[in-house]
């Protein structure tokens, strides 16, 4: 089950469960939109997968399974992500 984390990992910025701007990938890291496609390029720096739109919990189930509380914020160093980012970028996410 998806933790529903908080915040963007790089930026800090909320990213409240019904966010339509939170995106995941398939290990959970949590990116904002922004983060996510413009300075990733689409490309986790941590695991180099792609990134997709993370789902929103239904209320109904927000009460019984509640999101996480735990804010993760690890801000990437930009340079040192640069090389993956491009190595990566225009590799089609099934083919990395």
């Amino acid at each position: 089950m998806l933790e529903i984390r908080p915040n963007c990992e790089h930026c800090g910025k909320e990213l409240p469960n019904e966010s339509t701007e939170a995106m995941i990938c398939s290990f959970e890291c949590t990116y904002c939109e922004y983060c996510a496609l413009n300075l990733f390029k689409n490309v986790c720096p941590s695991c180099h997968g792609n990134f997709t739109k993370r789902p929103i919990r239904p209320k109904d189930e927000v009460k019984k399974y509640p999101p996480s509380t735990a804010r993760v914020f690890k801000p990437k160093d930009l340079e040192n992500v640069k090389q993956i980012i491009e190595k990566y970028k225009n590799i089609d996410p099934a083919n990395r």
